[in-house]
């Protein structure tokens, strides 16, 4: 696994010094005397964080800061600002400025260990977030699916995807296509907490396809308690008299006009109880075919797999 990378910015050689010390057994680290010598490493190699001094010559750490927040490629990583003084003005000042976090000197290695890997980890899952429903990305779910995969442990996976969404969307129109997308969220999210509280994963793959992952024993219930919730929610996002008449009109995939029922949900399960389950992409691609099979369906339903092999 690739070690993250962590540019130091200190007119200090003892202070570069003990920061590398510090940091090296962990991290890649890369280091600069001064804020422009800074910018030009950061403008030049990837940095998974920036750790800069308040106080340094040719450029201060606060301008350092404003001037790494211009550059569109740079905004998003993440900066801890090390300061001597404890003047609430220079705090403030560097956060201000664009910096992330502050560390007073003298500090603790231990400290500093811990804010860094807290801010990297937010930093990923920020990013990774959906924008939409700001749940957990594609790169969350691998990792999710990786720690499953590892653990041992019998887990289940629930692909969900929206039945007639298109066709939803292309009649209501985005903005209401992204409030049921953001209502689906939510039903998912409320049937994991009621059936399994924290053991319940969700995340969102992107579009109307949403993912869980959960103990294999209580799959079934949250997909039974979801289908539940979901059915109930559907009605809901249509007009009175779409409600009504029970189906819309509207065009498939194909560009054929075609009467469409009220939006329904299917789920895959793949599950590792009656076979081994080794690597991510084998998650996905039984996910895909069971999703597929659950969508030929006319109504909300979920199913498993049912092939058999050995786990050993």
């Amino acid at each position: 696994m690739k070690r993250q990378s962590i540019l130091i910015v200190d007119d200090n050689p003892d202070i570069l010094d003990v920061l590398d010390l510090t940091l090296s057994d962990t991290f890649t680290v890369t280091k600069a005397n001064n804020g422009a010598e800074g910018l030009a490493k950061a403008r030049s190699a990837h940095f998974d964080l920036i750790i800069t001094d308040y106080m340094m010559p040719v450029m201060t750490g606060p301008e350092f800061c404003r001037e790494l927040r211009k550059d569109i490629l740079l905004s998003h990583v993440p900066i801890i600002m090390l300061t001597g003084k404890s003047d609430i003005k220079d705090l403030v000042t560097g956060i201000n400025s664009g910096a992330d976090d502050y560390l007073v000197k003298p500090f603790e290695p231990e400290s500093l260990l811990a804010k860094i890997n807290m801010i990297i980890k937010r930093t990923v899952r920020n990013l990774d977030a959906n924008p939409l429903t700001h749940l957990p990305g594609n790169a969350s779910i691998m990792e999710e699916l990786q720690t499953l995969i590892n653990s041992g442990n019998l887990f289940a996976v629930g692909y969900c995807d929206l039945d007639k969404f298109k066709i939803y969307n292309d009649k209501y129109g985005f903005e209401k296509g992204d409030d049921v997308i953001k209502a689906t969220a939510r039903t998912i999210i409320q049937a994991g907490q009621e059936v399994g509280g924290t053991r319940v994963f969700v995340g969102h793959i992107g579009g109307d396809d949403f993912v869980f992952a959960c103990p294999d024993d209580i799959a079934d219930q949250v997909s039974q308690k979801l289908i539940e919730l979901f059915n109930q929610a559907a009605p809901g996002f249509y007009s009175e008299e779409d409600r009504q008449a029970g189906f819309i009109i509207g065009k498939d995939r194909q560009g054929n006009e075609t009467k469409a029922g009220l939006m329904t949900i299917s789920i895959g399960i793949v599950s590792n109880v009656n076979q081994k389950i080794s690597h991510v992409a084998q998650v996905s691609e039984i996910g895909a075919e069971l999703k597929k099979f659950a969508k030929a369906k006319e109504c909300s339903n979920f199913v498993r797999d049912q092939r058999k092999a050995e786990r050993t």
